[in-house]
């Protein structure tokens, strides 16, 4: 397959179209005050999106039997205890991927 010039319009647009989204809102609100009420209930949000991500991935649902992902519930703990004693992003993805990674080399 090669790759031709409206190919490569068509991955620049479907790039744009991906980056627009994520970038806008913050040119809108980068120099406006919100609100404190706002700017808590923001603060959720990432919270939220993480806790939706995780508890889907600890279980496993075998027909009518819903049962736990022991791999990913091993790799869960020590994810958990650093991102509640650092509260730092990156810190918490990187244990959690070594602790996946560690986990799945040996089992």
């Amino acid at each position: 397959m090669t790759t031709t010039v409206p190919m490569i319009l068509l991955m620049l647009g479907c790039a744009i179209v991906t980056w627009l989204p994520r970038v806008i809102p913050f040119m809108l609100v980068r120099n406006v005050e919100l609100p404190d009420v706002v700017l808590r209930w923001l603060k959720y949000i990432p919270v939220c999106i993480l806790s939706a991500l995780v508890i889907e991935s600890l279980f496993n649902a075998d027909g009518s039997i819903v049962t736990f992902d022991w791999l990913n519930l091993a790799a869960f703990i020590p994810t958990l205890i650093v991102a509640v004693f650092t509260k730092s992003l990156s810190k918490t993805v990187v244990v959690g991927v070594v602790s996946m990674a560690i986990l799945r080399y040996f089992f």
